[in-house]
């Protein structure tokens, strides 16, 4: 298998589908998400690529994460806006902080960008969290993954889209 087996933006075309489900109602309000190993089956792809569908989602507000249920479409109410968090979402904290920090020049082309474990432990957050987080990060073009290696500053220093 080639490193890259799925072509770039199979995670968007992944959330538009899902997105027809739930406006399409599909996929009602309070209604579970398929699962991610579900949706891989379905799609042909990797858990990875499902995790940043979901995490657009996410960002959206069509869909939210529950403890103990798993993802679930979101209320109209909570999609409007009209129903938030007391906080936003602690991956997309974690991305803004370190997105500030490539920006900045604090993180400069090439630079390894903290591991899981390690934004874990600073965060005091899951590892779910951190990985998304990254994910997100991933899917703006700033950061690249190297299999075994960890995640970089893309050296171009820009967001590929």
């Amino acid at each position: 298998m080639s490193p890259r087996a799925t072509p770039w933006g199979t995670y968007s075309q992944i959330a538009d589908a899902l997105r027809g489900r739930i406006t399409g109602e599909d996929l009602a309000p309070g209604d579970a998400v398929p699962s991610e190993a579900a949706l891989g089956r379905e799609f042909g792809v990797a858990r990875t690529t499902v995790r940043r569908a979901l995490a657009v989602l996410e960002a959206d507000g069509l869909i939210k994460s529950v403890p103990g249920t798993g993802r679930v479409v979101c209320s109209p109410e909570e999609q409007a806006g009209g129903v938030t968090d007391a906080a936003p979402a602690q991956y997309r904290r974690i991305a803004a902080d370190l997105r500030e920090q490539i920006t900045s020049g604090a993180l400069a082309p090439g630079d390894a960008l903290p591991s899981e474990a390690a934004i874990v432990r600073e965060y005091g957050v899951s590892r779910g969290t951190a990985r998304q987080a990254l994910s997100d990060l991933e899917g703006t073009g700033l950061v690249v993954a190297i299999h075994g290696k960890g995640r970089f500053v893309r050296e171009s220093g820009t967001a590929a889209g």
